[in-house]
């Protein structure tokens, strides 16, 4: 695609927290040295859900702080906050609704966009209070089961990831929203538990759970075979389009069998986090995960690595 660098030297690409604000200036210096070469504005353009305004909401905040003053917004659309003079933010797809033009200054304007509906994420399928629980409000805690052959974990009721064949087990990191229940189980008795379940122990779907895996529909499944890199790192993360992601660990060759309602993406890619595993643990109580702790040598509480 040309991308040249995506370690914020060289290139135009650029990884930021809107959270922190890092690498934000440094983006945003690029977006206007580029705006100039071609005499434009700039424009936040996205998926529905992936930050746009939260990330012109931190631009405002900056902007604001440098210049003593707020950069002169003209709204086009019913969505600002009219007492922060902030754009609103919210996990449902069509917030914005229009494009919302802001003065950056200097000739300069930066527009907000309304997102766009990517083809294959599972959000699509899902109702505004399901959103809301797959949308993460706060930091992800990722979540690591050992899982063998013959047995699966079920992602809610959205999803299924198995490890089948003559496979050793491996290590399975979930980076889902927190409020989704992770639930291993024998791959046998999964589809009994997700009839029985779903809306209850298994969310999301919300109640009523059987109602709404029906409106959801078929599943299809996909087998993916890979090699892992050994204990200390990840091989692979399994992208869930809308979901999030697993990381796979161990050692020697697996086949894992995925299953998503039809027609939503997957993808396998090189691992983003490949060393978290063992930054994190789940303790399986017979319901649900429980994160496990451990203290250090100072007495402060830090996260272990649990297999169950």
């Amino acid at each position: 695609m040309g991308v040249n660098s995506i370690a914020n030297v060289g290139g135009s690409v650029r990884l930021v927290s809107c959270k922190t604000g890092d690498g934000i200036s440094d983006m945003l210096d690029k977006a206007k040295e580029l705006a100039n070469e071609v005499n434009g504005d700039i424009y936040v353009v996205g998926a529905a859900n992936a930050g746009k305004s939260t990330l012109i909401n931190y631009i405002l905040s900056r902007n604001s702080s440098d210049k003593k003053e707020k950069p002169t917004m003209k709204i086009r659309a019913g969505n600002r906050n009219q007492q922060k003079g902030e754009l609103t933010t919210s996990p449902l797809p069509g917030t914005t609704l229009k494009f919302i033009k802001i003065d950056l200054g200097d000739g300069q304007n930066i527009y907000d966009t309304p997102g766009l509906l990517v083809p294959g994420t599972i959000t699509q399928l899902l109702t505004p209070e399901e959103l809301r629980v797959v949308c993460p409000k706060k930091k992800v805690e990722p979540i690591t089961f050992r899982v063998a052959s013959g047995k699966c974990v079920l992602i809610g009721g959205l999803a299924k990831i198995e490890v089948i064949g003559d496979s050793k087990p491996f290590l399975l990191t979930f980076f889902v929203a927190n409020d989704i229940k992770l639930h291993p189980t024998d791959s046998s008795r999964a589809d009994e538990f997700v009839r029985k379940h779903t809306g209850t122990i298994l969310t999301p779907p919300l109640e009523p759970g059987p109602e709404r895996m029906a409106e959801i529909g078929e599943f299809d499944t996909h087998t993916i075979e890979l090699d892992g890199a050994g204990w200390k790192e990840a091989a692979a993360d399994i992208s869930l389009t809308g979901l999030g992601w697993i990381a796979v660990t161990g050692a020697g060759k697996v086949k894992l069998k995925i299953s998503v309602p039809k027609g939503i993406g997957i993808a396998v890619r090189p691992p983003l986090m490949p060393f978290d595993i063992w930054e994190v643990a789940a303790r399986y109580t017979g319901s649900k995960a429980v994160r496990k702790t451990t203290k250090s040598k100072t007495g402060k509480k830090r996260k272990g690595v649990g297999r169950n």
